[in-house]
């Protein structure tokens, strides 16, 4: 090694030991917070959209959750025509697809008398999202309908 190499080298060395032009700051970064009410239907649909990804892609095995979730959000008329939907389909009802997103968001979209209207927007890579109409019932706050269109657009 050269003797301009080693001085060059040893000041980067030194350089770098002592923190000359490099600034590195250490920090936690803003506070995130996250709020619900179980009364807010647009809530509850990302609690549920939320713990059901978590459930399907824990490499663990998510056991019976899954379905727990399902009978717990949905309600249970609109839980059979989702079944059947998958039979036919050969895919998860809610996600609408045989894999599971990477991410989710869920958007309000408006009231009717009866239920409220979400977006579930799904991110499957970088690229590519799909976007589910979910309709939940004011009443019962049960999920009556995940489609790729709205009740109000059937």
């Amino acid at each position: 090694m050269s003797t301009k190499t080693r001085t060059v080298l040893t000041a980067g060395v030194l350089a770098v030991a002592l923190g000359l032009g490099v600034t590195a700051q250490a920090s936690a970064g803003a506070s995130r917070s996250v709020t619900g009410d179980p009364s807010d239907n647009l809530t509850r649909v990302a609690d549920f959209y939320g713990a059901y990804i978590d459930a399907e892609s824990d490499l663990d095995g998510s056991g019976g959750l899954p379905t727990a979730l399902r009978a717990y959000y949905i309600d249970p008329t609109y839980l059979k025509a989702l079944k059947a939907w998958e039979n036919r389909e050969h895919a998860d009802g809610v996600l609408r697809a045989q894999n599971t997103p990477l991410k989710w968001k869920v958007t309000g979209n408006g009231t009717a008398r009866n239920h409220t209207e979400a977006v579930v927007t799904l991110t499957w890579s970088r690229n590519t999202t799909t976007k589910l109409y979910v309709d939940m019932s004011r009443g019962t706050h049960k999920i009556i309908h995940i489609g790729t269109k709205g009740l109000g657009n059937k």
